[in-house]
């Protein structure tokens, strides 16, 4: 007899490797735990053994010990992360709690005291009527959709696989992510728990996490972040007749009926809706229901981009938009007074800026095949899925060669890619993989996908006319490029001029690798900057302007992200998404930068780094933290995987021709004050003469301006 109730996972069955039993067999009663025992290998294998034998794997905590083994990760290289890895979640928790006691908050910042009604959104709420329970952990999916071969021999199809290795599976255990609602929470009370909406989806809906606490929650289930039982149960927002599964509209109606229905024309903010019942929706019917009692329902919008609008739009609610265009706090205690989106203050626009892109509307074509995957059926990219799910010939289930399940043409990887670099490889480090299922090989995997759709994102070009280069990055994504969370992360052009020889002559948009510093002077950076004003700043009594107390900003500084092929300026205004300092005209999906060619200089090596989390942004999660340990553990974590080393997503070599320099009068190879006192000196008509730099036979303000235009 089988007792587990929740998912309890189980090791040692021969037959079907670790797996849950309600995931395979039927609910009532879970009669296939007894057959374990006589398909375990090793023989019996009763649940009290299963507990035992996890109980063992789980040392005792000594938190003074395990703390040091933290702080020891400032110091370890890269390829040295192994420590790390021994650090669990449940090692993570007690250090939360041991290291600074859940202190009060430090300094004289006043926390606002919100509410969760203040961050109230419509969409299904936790517990609906009739709720069934999700199959939280993966593992209740790894039996049938974790494999390693099918008739694809270059591409791994696996659902589970893929998706582990992706940040929308380990959402929960990014530390980043960890550290920043602990802020979020320290800077408006009970605040994280608007962002556990769609960190950990499933837990909203069960009922867990709703006072923004990570103690609510439950490890490891709670902590498999937008896991596959809840995607497969998201219902469309708009119901059609021809499309949809026709119980969609009951789920509709109650949701009106209760006063909780999200306008469809208005996504985001975690307002999903999802199937109350534990019926496994996806965009193909399978030949065979291997999952029990649960239903197999056809969702063709699983392959819609709307899908991924609840969490990829998302506002900030405890703020209204004013008449003169700018932002203040709602009374406290109260829903935003209208729920539109975009009345409230704007944070990502990600499907915004897709919905407003020529992706939405007829698609890019790609012949170059950058985007899509080798299944994909004709090179135009429409929806999210596109890119960043390709299609691929392969095998959803791992008994794909039984003909009645086989293998489908175009299938949706679940690489889910993204902007990650190195969390990834941090959650790998910090947990057990048998909670996150990644291994080293995943981790790499990962990142390189990263790289790989970070390069397809963007084209270059460098042209030079006399001592001037123009530098012109192309944004071939479906929105801003960069786009997503705010906080730390940039994209910018660095440039280095060498002479014959081969050696630097001088270096615009430095990085130092050993200090994670930029040297942003002169060149163009590529981000989005927040920022409080002085009422919300009085209220927190915090200093007014740039910040990163994400919660509490209401202020764009800064916005020049490069907008998507088919922008307008119309269209981005309405979204709330305008540039900010940067001038896009209506079309421009180009940003187009300028830089001063040294004299000597043979070659310039011209590169677009992209920057998942900056050392600013990491700082701030360590320092600004006066609760727990989270922000300190975020940012070692950080410093054992190489700080965020900036990957280059284009690189191109230019061969410069000679010039001359306009202004240099004594020809020695710079524009200074020797050049303006030669022009002094020949003021008047000088025909020939050097000083007569425009050749109109004057020595006057004309030549002067060339020399300020050139001066070194």
């Amino acid at each position: 007899m089988c007792s587990h109730g929740r998912n309890r996972r189980i090791e040692g069955c021969g037959v079907f490797g670790r797996f849950n039993c309600q995931s395979i067999w039927p609910r009532s009663g879970c009669t296939a735990c007894s057959g374990c025992e006589d398909q375990s290998d090793e023989g019996s294998n009763s649940w009290a053994q299963h507990e035992a034998s996890l109980s063992a794997r789980q040392p005792t905590i000594d938190p003074s010990d395990q703390w040091s083994r933290v702080e020891d990760l400032a110091e370890a290289p890269k390829q040295d992360a192994e420590a790390v890895k021994q650090l669990s979640y449940r090692t993570i928790s007690a250090l939360a709690v041991v290291a600074l006691g859940v202190a009060g908050f430090g300094g004289d910042q006043v926390q606002l005291p919100t509410t969760p009604t203040d961050f109230y959104q419509p969409g299904t709420q936790p517990l609906p009527e009739g709720f069934q329970e999700f199959e939280v952990t993966s593992h209740s999916c790894v039996t049938c959709h974790s494999f390693s071969s099918d008739d694809n021999p270059t591409e791994m199809t696996a659902p589970i696989d893929n998706w582990a290795m992706s940040m929308m599976a380990q959402s929960m255990r990014d530390p980043v992510f960890q550290a920043a609602v602990t802020i979020s929470n320290q800077d408006a009370a009970g605040s994280g728990a608007f962002c556990f909406r769609c960190h950990a989806p499933a837990a909203y809906g069960t009922g867990r996490g709703l006072n923004g606490s990570f103690d609510e929650l439950i490890a490891p289930d709670d902590f498999d972040g937008v896991n596959c039982g809840f995607c497969h149960r998201i219902v469309d927002g708009e119901f059609d007749a021809d499309e949809n599964p026709p119980q969609d509209e009951a789920i509709h109606q109650a949701l009106i009926d209760a006063g909780h229905f999200p306008d469809p024309d208005d996504p985001g903010n975690g307002r999903f809706i999802f199937d109350p019942i534990d019926d496994r929706r996806g965009p193909i019917s399978p030949g065979v229901n291997m999952h029990g009692s649960a239903q197999i329902v056809v969702s063709p919008h699983h392959s819609e981009a709307s899908i991924c609008a609840s969490c990829h739009d998302l506002s900030n609610p405890v703020f209204s938009l004013q008449e003169d265009g700018t932002w203040a706090l709602n009374s406290v205690d109260s829903a935003h007074p209208t729920q539109k989106m975009h009345e409230m203050f704007p944070e990502q626009r990600t499907y915004s800026e897709w919905l407003a892109s020529e992706f939405a509307d007829e698609g890019v074509a790609f012949p170059d095949g950058r985007f899509g995957g080798e299944g994909h059926p004709d090179g135009i990219m429409r929806s999210c899925q596109d890119c960043h799910m390709p299609k691929m010939h392969g095998a959803n289930c791992a008994f794909w060669y039984d003909p009645a399940i086989g293998t489908h043409p175009d299938l949706d990887q679940h690489a889910l890619k993204g902007g990650d670099t190195w969390v990834i490889g941090a959650v790998h480090d910090l947990h057990d993989p048998y909670d996150t299922n990644l291994t080293d090989w995943h981790v790499e995997t990962a990142i390189d996908r990263t790289v790989s759709l970070l390069q397809a994102a963007s084209d270059m070009e460098a042209v030079q006319m006399e001592d001037a280069l123009t530098v012109r990055v192309t944004n071939w994504s479906g929105h801003k490029l960069p786009t997503g969370f705010p906080e730390g992360r940039r994209m910018w052009v660095q440039v280095k001029f060498l002479d014959a020889k081969g050696a630097l002559l001088e270096e615009v948009g430095g990085y130092d690798y050993d200090t994670a510093t930029l040297d942003s002077a002169g060149t163009t950076v590529f981000e989005m900057k927040l920022g409080m004003d002085e009422a919300v700043a009085a209220a927190a009594n915090l200093e007014p302007g740039e910040s990163f107390h994400l919660v509490l900003n209401n202020v764009i500084v800064k916005d020049n992200r490069i907008p998507p092929v088919g922008f307008t300026n119309a269209q981005f205004e309405a979204i709330m998404a305008s540039p900010v300092a940067e001038t896009y005209v209506d079309g421009q999906h180009w940003h187009d930068s300028l830089y001063q060619v040294p004299t000597g200089a043979d070659q310039a090596v011209v590169t677009l780094l992209f920057q998942s989390s900056s050392r600013e942004y990491m700082e701030f999660l360590r320092d600004a933290n006066v609760t727990d340990n989270r922000g300190q553990i975020a940012y070692d974590a950080w410093v054992a995987r190489g700080k965020s080393a900036p990957v280059a997503m284009d690189s191109i070599i230019i061969d410069l021709d000679p010039f001359e320099l306009n202004g240099d009068i004594n020809g020695d190879g710079v524009v200074d004050v020797i050049d303006l006192l030669a022009l002094l000196a020949a003021f008047g008509p000088c025909e020939g003469c050097p000083a007569d730099l425009d050749g109109d036979g004057q020595a006057d303000v004309n030549d002067l301006l060339i020399i300020l235009a050139n001066w070194s």
